[in-house]
């Protein structure tokens, strides 16, 4: 049978499969196009599902847009989670490497989560405006639990902006390795990890 989009068989999927499956084509989509630009009839058509369906988990489009958004944000943060007890420079490396797993196995997920500051639904920019200030609040509290920054220096406001910036810095490295990796993951990951070193030192 061919395999275009319009020809998608119907599987009895169990409500987390369905809503798992219903979040890749989502994460798919958005990743693809602007949040005005992606229909919910294309999703239930790709899922093979009715439109009533989906609205059957996601009542919204920007609820849908909301929980592709969590979705991704929930995975970064346990990907990169800090180890108690380890100190930042040992643990930079590793968890650059998990981050940058994930971002090439999970591109469109990833594209998709920053793409939601783009839309025009004040809901999804906030849902994703909170995912990166939990990513920050991981950062500075694995900086604060560490000797060698301390934890006057880890959240003195300097530090705070710096690891906003850095963060901003490794998305945008990020995104455009995505589009056509002229550095290898490496490279990538040696070179956030000198940029916050250095922000740090200064």
């Amino acid at each position: 049978m061919a395999g275009n989009e319009g020809e998608r068989v119907r599987r009895r999927l169990g409500t987390a499969e369905r809503r798992e499956q219903l979040l890749l084509v989502g994460a798919r989509l958005f990743s693809e196009s602007p949040y005005d630009d992606v229909r919910i009839e294309r999703v239930a058509g790709i899922a093979g599902v009715s439109r009533g369906l989906l609205y059957h988990y996601f009542p919204t489009k920007r609820d849908f847009f909301a929980a592709v958004v969590e979705r991704e944000s929930d995975r970064m943060l346990r990907m990169t989670a800090a180890v108690p007890g380890v100190p930042v420079r040992e643990q930079l490396t590793a968890g650059l490497d998990a981050y940058l797993e994930y971002v090439a196995a999970h591109a469109h997920g990833y594209r998709a989560f920053h793409r939601a500051d783009a839309a025009g639904d004040e809901t999804v920019r906030r849902v994703y405006h909170q995912a990166l200030a939990a990513q920050e609040r991981q950062i500075l509290a694995a900086l604060a639990a560490d000797p060698e920054f301390g934890t006057d220096a880890a959240l003195a406001p300097g530090v705070t902006l710096a690891v906003r910036g850095w963060l901003a810095f490794t998305t945008a490295v990020c995104l455009e390795w995505l589009r056509g990796p002229d550095l290898t993951r490496q490279q990538v990951r040696d070179l956030c990890a000198r940029a916050l070193l250095g922000v740090l030192a200064a």
